[in-house]
């Protein structure tokens, strides 16, 4: 690299510990925007399950076919948004029009492919509902395709919702894609409030197949598709105040689409695998759903009332990925900065520190998060339950399964930035392929279980594969980085482990104390009462943690906890020490780089076994803006390794093959030249006669 360059701080020095105190206020930063919405999407489940309930036919139903305009978005476009249309996105933000030209292009085309993408996949609703469930009797299957004809629509708006994001993120403003989202929830549970309002909670009025009609697919159906809608729709006026003069173009040669896909193909395939195999296993889990409608039918309403459906393992599947999606998908977003740019240097040693440093810093929060959620799964079913203490128990069961499996599951999300970081794509896909076989062979083996085991089963599989992708992830990581700072990152863990079992031991005791053990304890009396057990016994759980991590010195509290201190007053980011005798001049000082750079979770491609069909927002986010590199007395950025993505003239650090030398970066533009002077979209190009 360029002496220009900026030298990498030594880890464990001052400015090492600069950069990881801004890297956790930005990510605090971000999860305090994603902690408002995913509590607003709680909202939204508890009051879907008070309206249809939790355990119910038609719940599971809608359940499956609101899932399925994220699933077929994410296998059909998504990878190639994530891995094609951003990248080239943000570099054409750097042009001088600021991308105006180029960005108008690419948005018509993507408009239209996803236009007729969602066209084509709604008028074949009938056949994607009859392939992606199983066992559903004609009536059931009848009301799939009518919560299909609403919800796949849905399609379009995310792939819009991913475009409009990018263009804001490009040119720096992150807010409204923040709190965009928050809008699509507020609609959904204005949608299901009006629906309680007029025809009743499911508890009082149960709500089934045989009185199922159009007003009440419109309130649920309708007015979630509106959310989407409203979500979309309300990033237009952050897009418009940038004035770029975005408007319909045609004409789409020299953009380099075809030769970018080429480039990402890994990622692509990577994305395609991971949501079939997911598709697969949401097939299997329509099963009970199902059987429960036959026996109802048959009037075995008490072993119909046992049968958990896939409603059940969505609700447990978006509590299980609250302290994932809160802290270590946040904290990996701006880490990812950090091991590029230590990618880029060639700083291994680097590279090794930051992934130590994310792995042990996000287990503060998910180690206690996981026997948190095992502690109050009781409570936490009840309260969901829709009002029925069957439908909590089972609720409960589930997610006391999945609940242990949560530090593996974000551990091993951190570890695949990573592989992303060393542009290297290949590597992700053999993990991905390897999870994928073993999620599709143990959900055909799961099908054949007795029907009130397959939920139950389904979530084994997922903690097993969660802590399977670690193992694998590690073994090639060690290949990479030679070793991977086990035994700090192992003692770190055993003392968090220590801290959250007493912890746990506290909450079990208050739970206790308040009857919770019992079938007619306070918890299982009503939801509300559940709600009141979970405000009691969660403080005390994490006072208990607290004091227990200062007991144990667990440090990586204190990095946690440092952006929430600075805000209150009790705490700063410690002065930069002076740059020690012989430190390079164009060593960069801490407070320089104390601010991390942007950063998109858009590489990820479904590395992780996904376990909710519920759209996440946060996959299409940017992190804290870039700050301007310093220009040569030319004007001319310098190809520096702070740079989002490295010059088109610089030589990547990517792995060839025998098939290429050398894998370019991908989404690179086939024109190579000055951005935005690109001779295929020269506004005055003569018209053919």
């Amino acid at each position: 690299m360029p002496a220009a360059n900026p030298a990498t701080p030594e880890p464990g020095s001052a400015d090492s510990r600069t950069v990881q105190q801004g890297e956790a206020r930005s990510s605090a930063i971000m999860a305090a925007g994603t902690l408002v919405s995913r509590f607003l999407g709680f909202g939204k489940t508890w009051m879907l399950g008070a309206a249809l309930g939790l355990g119910s036919t038609v719940n599971d139903t809608f359940i499956n076919a609101n899932n399925l305009p994220n699933l077929i978005f994410l296998l059909v476009a998504g990878g190639v948004f994530n891995a094609v249309l951003v990248p080239q996105i943000i570099k054409a933000s750097k042009a001088p029009d600021r991308g105006a030209d180029y960005i108008s292009r690419l948005l018509t085309l993507a408009v239209l492919v996803l236009l007729s993408l969602t066209l084509l996949v709604t008028l074949l609703a009938p056949w994607v509902i009859e392939l992606t469930t199983q066992g559903y009797s004609a009536e059931q299957k009848s009301l799939a395709v009518s919560f299909a004809f609403w919800c796949l629509p849905q399609i379009f708006f995310y792939g819009l919702y991913a475009l409009l994001t990018q263009v804001l993120n490009a040119n720096g403003a992150f807010g409204p894609a923040m709190w965009a989202p928050i809008l699509n929830n507020i609609v959904a549970i204005a949608g299901l409030g009006m629906f309680i309002w007029i025809l009743g909670p499911n508890v009082t009025n149960p709500h089934t197949l045989d009185n199922w009609g159009p007003t009440q697919t419109l309130l649920v159906a309708g007015f979630s598709t509106v959310g989407v809608v409203a979500q979309t729709a309300i990033l237009l006026i952050p897009v418009f105040r940038l004035r770029l003069g975005l408007r319909p173009r045609f004409g789409w040669r020299g953009v380099g689409l075809g030769q970018a896909a080429k480039l990402s193909v890994w990622t692509l395939l990577t994305a395609a695998v991971g949501q079939l195999a997911f598709l697969y296993v949401m097939r299997i889990a329509t099963i009970p759903g199902a059987e429960r409608l036959r026996l109802e039918h048959a009037g075995d309403l008490s072993a119909a009332a046992t049968l958990p459906g896939n409603a059940v393992l969505e609700v447990a599947s978006q509590l299980y990925l609250l302290p994932h999606s809160i802290i270590a998908l946040s904290l990996a977003t701006v880490l990812f900065n950090r091991m590029t740019r230590a990618v880029q240097d060639g700083n291994r040693a680097e590279l090794r520190d930051a992934l130590s440093h994310g792995l042990r810093t996000m287990a503060v929060a998910t180690v206690f998060g996981a026997l948190a959620l095992f502690a109050l799964a009781g409570p936490l079913g009840m309260f969901f339950s829709g009002g029925k203490e069957q439908d909590g128990v089972m609720l409960a069961q589930t997610l006391t399964i999945l609940a242990l499996s949560t530090p593996f599951m974000s551990a091993n999300f951190m570890m695949s930035r990573v592989f992303y970081a060393n542009e290297d794509a290949r590597t992700p896909f053999y993990i991905q392929l390897v999870l994928a076989l073993v999620n599709v062979v143990a959900a055909f083996c799961i099908q054949f279980l007795p029907f009130d085991q397959i939920i139950f089963a389904i979530a084994i599989l997922y903690t097993g594969g969660n802590i399977l992708s670690v193992v694998v992830s590690a073994f090639f990581l060690r290949r990479l980085l030679g070793h991977l700072d086990g035994p700090r990152i192992a003692n770190s863990y055993i003392r968090m482990g220590y801290a959250a079992l007493g912890s746990a031991v506290a909450g079990a005791g208050t739970l206790w104390l308040m009857g919770s053990y019992s079938a007619d304890g306070f918890a299982w009396s009503g939801r509300i009462e559940a709600l009141v057990t979970i405000v009691v016994v969660g403080p005390v759980m994490l006072v208990a943690y607290l004091l227990l991590l200062k007991l144990f010195r667990v440090t990586e509290l204190r990095d946690l906890l440092q952006p929430l201190l600075g805000r209150l007053g009790r705490g700063s980011a410690p002065a930069a020490a002076p740059a020690a005798p012989g430190t390079p001049a164009g060593t960069a000082s801490a407070r320089e780089r104390t601010t991390a750079e942007r950063a998109t979770v858009s590489v990820d491609t479904g590395l992780i076994p996904r376990i909710s069909g519920e759209f996440d927002a946060a996959s299409f986010r940017a992190g804290p803006q870039v700050q301007e590199p310093p220009r040569h007395d030319d004007g001319q950025h310098p190809a520096t390794a702070g740079e989002y993505l490295p010059a088109e003239e610089v030589p990547n650090t990517a792995r060839g093959s025998i098939v290429r030398e050398e894998i370019p970066l991908p989404g690179r533009r086939t024109f190579q030249g000055t951005a935005g002077r690109n001779p295929y979209f020269s506004k005055h190009r003569r018209k053919k006669r």
